[in-house]
């Protein structure tokens, strides 16, 4: 994999985890309206609203952030596979 690829597979990666960091923080009461927690609410929230209008909860149990971490894993692997494929 080229440099390119490898850069967009470790971006991807980095989001992912920023999503899985801001789920964690929903379960500390007051963690999300911290600095940290505001920042990542802006940048993970408009990825995640989507899935939230197509996915409802399943009672108290949001499964849609799962959801999004899926498709990035495959945009992922994707991206992966194209830059292969490119050279890039």
């Amino acid at each position: 994999m080229g440099v390119i690829g490898s850069i967009i597979s470790q971006l991807i990666g980095i989001y992912s985890w920023a999503i899985i960091i801001y789920i964690f923080m929903s379960w500390f009461p007051g963690a999300r309206e911290s600095s940290i927690g505001q920042f990542l609410g802006r940048i993970v929230e408009p990825f995640l609203e989507p899935f939230r209008r197509i996915i409802p909860p399943l009672g108290m149990i949001d499964i849609s952030p799962i959801v999004a971490i899926f498709v990035l894993r495959f945009a992922q692997a994707g991206a992966v596979n194209l830059f292969h494929f490119l050279g890039l």
